[in-house]
C-alpha cells in the first residue's frame, strides 16, 4: 500500500460526545466493537469497519497493532502478530480508515501505544489520525501526571483522550484521569489482560458508580466483555460495552475465506450482542 497522505472524505458520523449523550437520551448502552487493523490484512479491516457500523456497533476501537501489548491476552497478541507479519506500517492504517470513512457513519477511535505514537511524531501522528477520519486515541501506557501535556496536544488536534482505570487504581489517580479524558473514560473490568470471561465481578458496578460519581464524562467498560447476558448486565450500569477478544476468536476460523466472509461475521456478533439490549 502506498504512503501517500490521504484525506478522509467528509465525515457524516457523530462525535463522541454526541453519541454519547444520544445513549443517554434513550436509556440505551453503547457497543464499542474493537478490531486489530490488519487482521488478517487491511482489507479486511476496510470491509469490518462499515460492517460494524451497519449491525449496530456505536463506535469502533481499531487496535494499532503492536510486539509488545500492554494488556492484551493471548488472542488479541496472536492478532497483532498476524497482522505485522504483513509488514503494516502506521500510514497504512490510516490510508485504510481514510478509504472507508465515509461509509462508516459511528465514531472510530484508536487503541494504539504511546511508543507508536511518540515514535511516529505526536503532532504528526495526531495530524494524520484526525485527516484520516479518527474521533480520539485510547492510550493505554500514558499515566497522569505525564498524561497532562500529551493530553493537551491531542485535544489541541481535534481529537478525544481516553485513558484507562483499572479496579486497582486509587480514588486520587481515578479524579485525575476523569479529568484527562475526554471522549470517555475506559474502565477495566478486571486487573490484568484482556479475554473473554465467564461472568462479570461483582464489585463492577459499584466501581463504574464510584468512578461516574467522579465526573460526567461517558464510562465504557471493557476487558472480558464477550457474551450478550454481559453486554445486558451492564446496560443501566455504563455507558459503554467495549468488546475485543470475541471479535478476533469470531475470525479466527475464516481468515482464509476472504474480506465479504469476514465483515459478514464481525457484523452478526454485533448483532448477537446487541440483541438483549435493543
Amino acid at each position: 500500500m502506498s504512503h501517500t497522505r490521504t484525506t478522509a472524505p467528509a465525515a457524516t458520523s457523530r462525535s463522541l460526545s454526541e453519541t454519547f449523550a444520544a445513549l443517554r437520551r434513550t436509556g440505551r448502552i453503547g457497543l464499542m466493537p474493537f478490531i486489530p487493523a490488519g487482521y488478517p490484512d487491511l482489507a479486511t479491516t476496510a470491509a469490518a469497519l462499515p460492517a460494524l457500523a451497519n449491525a449496530g456497533g456505536d463506535a469502533i476501537e481499531l487496535g494499532f497493532p503492536f510486539s509488545d501489548p500492554i494488556a492484551d491476552g493471548p488472542t488479541i497478541q496472536e492478532s497483532y502478530t498476524v497482522a505485522l507479519s504483513k509488514k503494516m506500517k502506521v500510514a497504512d492504517v490510516f490510508e485504510t480508515v481514510a478509504s472507508v470513512r465515509s461509509k462508516v457513519a459511528v465514531p472510530i477511535v484508536s487503541m494504539v501505544s504511546y511508543s507508536i505514537v511518540f515514535r511516529y511524531g505526536v503532532d504528526r501522528f495526531v495530524s494524520a489520525a484526525k485527516q484520516a477520519g479518527f474521533d480520539g486515541l485510547i492510550l493505554p501506557d500514558l499515566p497522569p501526571p505525564e498524561a497532562e501535556s500529551i493530553c493537551d496536544r491531542i485535544r489541541s488536534g481535534g481529537l478525544d483522550t481516553i485513558l484507562l482505570v483499572a479496579p486497582t487504581t486509587t480514588p486520587q489517580r481515578r479524579a485525575e484521569i476523569a479529568r484527562l479524558s475526554s471522549g470517555f473514560i475506559y474502565y477495566l473490568s478486571v486487573s490484568g489482560i484482556t479475554g473473554e470471561r465467564a461472568k462479570l465481578p461483582a464489585d463492577l458496578a459499584a466501581n463504574v458508580r464510584q468512578l461516574k460519581g467522579l465526573t460526567d464524562t461517558p464510562v465504557c467498560v471493557g476487558f472480558g466483555i464477550s457474551h450478550p447476558s454481559h453486554v445486558a448486565e451492564l446496560q443501566g450500569v455504563a455507558d459503554g460495552a467495549i468488546v475485543g477478544s470475541a471479535y478476533v476468536k469470531r475470525m479466527k476460523p475464516k481468515l482464509g475465506d476472504g474480506p465479504a466472509v469476514l465483515a459478514n461475521e464481525v457484523g452478526a456478533l454485533t448483532r448477537e450482542l446487541l440483541a438483549s439490549v435493543r
